[in-house]
């Protein structure tokens, strides 16, 4: 696949930074419109997210370039050059959280009805980024056959996409999109039921991208790795166990108590 999406008088426009453009760009949508049922200020919410757009993408780099330093301490200026790829969402989602709090206690803004009301933003957000793998012909799995493939129901641009250096691969990063997409519209879903209660939307999405992401790990052949062991399948693993506790948690409580849609307690902590 080219990684570039055009060519402008010398100045190149990767498709990995367009469709990571893109991923915000429909998340401050939605953030936005979801953010206004419950009166929060609409510029508190766009200065949030632009911190904690800036603040996650730089860490999502750092995070990448650590569990990477052996390469990195001898190309030190590749470092900045993340229109190239290697960006963990992990690690964005680490220090994205941290500076959501921050935000919010300073603010005064209940900060996991502020992580629900991301939740579907950031699930779809890293559906439409999976393909800006795709185009750097990254992120997938084995190496495979055209047959397998076929089999497996991928529709042909993507196979022909994943036929790199004269062999076929498996093209996770396309599961990825799948089970994110399905997990965005399920989150949707959830959301509008009655007594759904805040930090069920949260957990919910820690709980599905987690599960799906421990298993579509194992595949891939480029993972971020600590010892022996995948990087993304043990914070998978640790943020799936946190979902579910806090899901239990929450839901030990009244039936009726700290109710997400009830729209009066937006700046409650």
């Amino acid at each position: 696949m080219n990684p570039i999406m055009i060519n402008l008088f010398g100045l190149e426009i990767k498709w990995y930074s367009f469709l990571i453009l893109v991923g915000i760009l429909l998340g401050l949508f939605l953030v936005s419109k979801e953010a206004k049922k419950f009166n929060l200020d609409k510029n508190d919410i766009f200065n949030m997210c632009f911190y904690a757009i800036v603040v996650g993408i730089i860490g999502a780099r750092i995070y990448y370039v650590l569990f990477n330093i052996h390469y990195y301490r001898y190309n030190l200026l590749e470092i900045f050059q993340i229109w190239n790829g290697g960006l963990a969402i992990h690690g964005g989602l680490i220090f994205g959280a941290i500076t959501i709090y921050l935000y919010c206690k300073n603010k005064h803004i209940n900060f996991v009805r502020i992580l629900d009301i991301l939740a579907p933003a950031v699930i779809l957000g890293q559906a439409i980024g999976r393909w800006g793998n795709f185009f750097n012909s990254e992120a997938h799995g084995f190496a495979t056959t055209y047959v397998y493939l076929k089999n497996l129901h991928v529709p042909e641009f993507i196979i022909k996409g994943m036929h790199i250096g004269g062999i076929y691969y498996l093209p996770t990063f396309y599961f990825e999109f799948l089970w994110c997409l399905l997990g965005f519209l399920i989150i949707l879903i959830v959301r509008r039921f009655k007594y759904v209660k805040v930090g069920t939307i949260s957990s919910l999405y820690l709980m599905w991208y987690s599960f799906g992401r421990f298993f579509i790990e194992a595949w891939r052949t480029d993972s971020l790795m600590l010892g022996g062991f995948k990087v993304a399948q043990i914070i998978s693993a640790l943020l799936f166990i946190i979902g579910f506790i806090y899901l239990i948690y929450i839901y030990s409580k009244g039936k009726y108590t700290n109710l997400y849609n009830d729209i009066n307690k937006g700046r409650v902590i």
